[in-house]
């Protein structure tokens, strides 16, 4: 009989914080610019260089420990971790190691219905190393590597769980829910395409019921929630395989191929790490003033577990149309901010939901760069409901705001799309589909209700569309049995 084994998962979570400069020096930190050119001595590990604390860092860091429930530190000081790495022109790292800035959180998630608690061990600052540009696609199957230092020095929380994480689907939605409290902060933009939210797994197998912990193997090289989902998948069944064959897993680093889908081994990690740890010598500890730390709890935002109850509690809205609306905080403002001036909430949903959300995926446009404002929506959706167009004039409408980030009002005019709602203009166009359709007319009084189908058709034809479907609808049945 096989052996029944139970998951256990922990991530390492990096997230580039969105200060203007970098953690010890002022170089920038924009995405994107031409490589080595965001560098400066200090960054560079250049000997007699300073570095000299950005105090942004230390405000996002509480920041994001306040809203995930952490412990804040009064003291903390940085530590200097010891590794050769090309990437790393000091030889070390300056990170925080015996006091951290924040300690002890817990973050929220929900997975088939099921709440869990998932406990953060602690929230560091640190800097980032730069970036290796390979030659093929890793660094296993690459003949050679360039070393751009822009990223050199940019400052990083590192957030770390505990274990207790025990699927892949636990792990993505974990990430998920960490990566939209770090935006509705703003402390970081935690765009993963660019690197700025990054995510290292550690994943071990066990016997269900048993409390020792199995070997684990780390998995890097995840730059997506579904590259996250899909390693630790295979990662799973890898192990499980090794175990039930009777092998013994080895303690390593693997990376992760996403077009092969598969992990493979980095380097073999059997001991812990000897980083030599010892204080930063160049920097003073953090000592944090109470009262400052109460200042940025004041200021913290309506997070997403908050936002979700008042959408659901207060505005009507379904648990799933809450949970997409409240995952990404610029849709939850847009969302808001068009309810503020329409008020029918769940239609907004919808067409937040609905034509909103599938031209932005059809596009691949971000809700910050969109031509749509809310106001712009909202004059959209009062045109609908005061009958001035149709349905489905209005998803007409909406998809050429959405491309030309015109008024709604100016769409419909150039278009000629005002619904005709006019009983008189209407009924004389009714009479005229009655006149021309008696077979039509005869099937609907012989009781078959298609028939008034197709005659609203015909109405609708001879009006191209403009009538107003309801208003057809009423005036067929009223003619049909006088």
């Amino acid at each position: 009989m096989s052996t029944e084994y139970e998951v256990v998962i922990g991530l390492e979570v990096h997230a580039e914080l969105k200060t203007k400069t970098k953690i010890f020096c002022s170089c920038p930190t924009e995405f994107g610019g031409e490589e080595n050119t965001h560098v400066c001595p200090g960054c560079l590990g250049f000997p007699g260089t300073l570095p000299i604390m950005n105090k942004k860092a230390v405000e996002y860091a509480v920041r994001a420990g306040l809203a995930l429930n952490c412990e804040i530190q009064e003291y903390s000081k940085f530590d200097r971790k010891h590794y050769f790495y090309p990437d790393l022109p000091t030889a070390y790292q300056i990170s925080q190691f015996e006091f951290p800035i924040c300690k002890a959180g817990y973050v929220e998630i929900a997975v088939n219905g099921k709440k869990k608690k998932i406990r953060l061990n602690r929230i560091h600052l640190e800097e980032d190393a730069g970036k290796l540009l390979h030659s093929g696609n890793s660094i296993t199957s690459s003949q050679y590597s360039l070393a751009d230092y822009n990223r050199s020095g940019m400052g990083l929380i590192e957030l770390v769980s505990e274990p207790d994480l025990s699927s892949a689907e636990e792990a993505r939605t974990y990430l998920e829910k960490l990566r939209a409290v770090l935006e509705y902060t703003g402390v970081s933009d935690v765009k993963m395409e660019q690197g700025s939210l990054r995510c290292d797994a550690n994943i071990s197998l066990r016997p269900v019921g048993s409390s020792k912990l199995g070997t684990k193997t780390e998995i890097k090289n995840m730059n997506s929630y579904r590259s996250l989902q899909r390693a630790l998948e295979y990662e799973i069944e890898r192990q499980r395989e090794v175990l039930e064959e009777g092998g013994t897993i080895i303690q390593e680093t693997r990376g992760w191929d996403e077009e092969k889908g598969i992990t493979s081994s980095m380097r073999s990690k059997e001991e812990a790490d000897d980083y030599r740890y010892f204080s930063d010598p160049d920097l003073p500890p953090i000592v944090l003033e109470p009262a400052w730390v109460e200042e940025i709890r004041a200021s913290l935002p309506e997070l997403p577990d908050a936002k979700k109850d008042r959408l659901v509690m207060e505005l009507g809205l379904s648990e799933y149309d809450a949970d997409i609306i409240t995952g990404s905080r610029a849709l939850a403002d847009f969302f808001d901010k068009t309810v503020t001036l329409f008020n029918e909430p769940k239609t907004v949903a919808n067409w937040v939901m609905g034509e909103y959300l599938r031209l932005l995926n059809a596009e691949g446009t971000e809700v910050q760069e969109s031509k749509v404002s809310p106001e712009k929506m909202a004059a959209l959706l009062k045109s609908q409901a005061t009958g001035k167009i149709s349905g489905k004039m209005a998803k007409a409408v909406f998809e050429e705001m959405f491309m030309t980030g015109k008024d709604p009002e100016k769409i419909i005019k150039e278009k000629g799309l005002v619904q005709i709602s006019d009983t008189d203009a209407l009924g004389e166009i009714v009479e005229k589909v009655l006149a021309a359709n008696p077979q039509s007319v005869a099937d609907y009084q012989a009781g078959k209700e298609k028939a008034l189908g197709f005659l609203v058709g015909q109405v609708m034809k001879e009006t191209k569309g403009q009538a107003n479907p309801g208003v057809v609808n009423g005036l067929l049945k009223q003619k049909l049995t006088d």
